[in-house]
């Protein structure tokens, strides 16, 4: 209804709606009680079904599936392999990609980013300019930190508590392949990086106890 439009060989069946200016294309399946609606685009060979919603601006592509009662809406992107099950809800301008899995009554929100293996569920909130790749497991937000280069770069960096794994641009890795990599771009941020691993493995040890 609306303004939408299914095109290609997609194929929406059951009791799923399209309406307002979504779009579903490409080899895509709606179905179920699923909705798209507002400017959300559904395309590739991704599948919305059950009872789930993708809405806003939101964009479901490639070989994704959205199911369950899962929402994603505002400015959210969920494509390669990935699914978001459960009642859980990606929104924002977070992206969900790789195998990655969000289920449960997780959310994962703003500009954080989730790929690789790595699964985030229970009641995780996954938010800000966080990163959980690789095989991390995030079950609850205990599970993550977020940490900003004030230094030089200023960006935000994460680790994840599950495989004890750095985030930090292209690197991703150990705490001690951090800091040696870190030492070799210069001696101010190698000092850094080791106070600041140093620092959370200090915090992770009081939080254990």
């Amino acid at each position: 209804s609306g303004n939408a439009w299914v095109y290609g060989d997609a194929e929406v069946s059951g009791n799923a709606r399209v309406s307002g200016n979504a779009r579903v294309s490409g080899n895509a399946r709606v179905s179920g009680n699923a909705w798209v609606y507002g400017n959300a685009r559904v395309s590739g060979n991704a599948r919305v079904y059950g009872d789930a919603e993708v809405y806003g601006n939101a964009r479901v592509s490639g070989n994704a599936w959205v199911y369950g009662d899962a929402e994603v809406s505002g400015n959210a992107r969920v494509y390669g392999n990935a699914w978001v099950s459960g009642d859980a809800e990606v929104y924002g301008d977070a992206e969900v990609y790789g195998d990655a899995r969000v289920y449960g009554n997780a959310w994962v929100s703003g500009n954080a980013r989730v790929s690789g293996d790595a699964e985030v569920y229970g009641d995780a909130r996954v938010s800000g300019n966080a990163e959980v790749s690789g095989d991390a497991e995030v079950k609850s937000s205990e599970d993550y930190c977020i940490f900003k280069n004030t230094w030089s770069s200023f960006r935000w960096f994460t680790y994840t508590r599950s495989n004890k794994k750095w985030s930090v641009g292209c690197f991703y890795g150990t705490g001690a392949e951090l800091i040696a990599k870190a030492y070799k771009d210069s001696e101010r941020s190698g000092k850094c990086y080791e106070a600041i691993v140093k620092a959370q493995e200090a915090i992770e040890k009081a939080m254990e106890e």
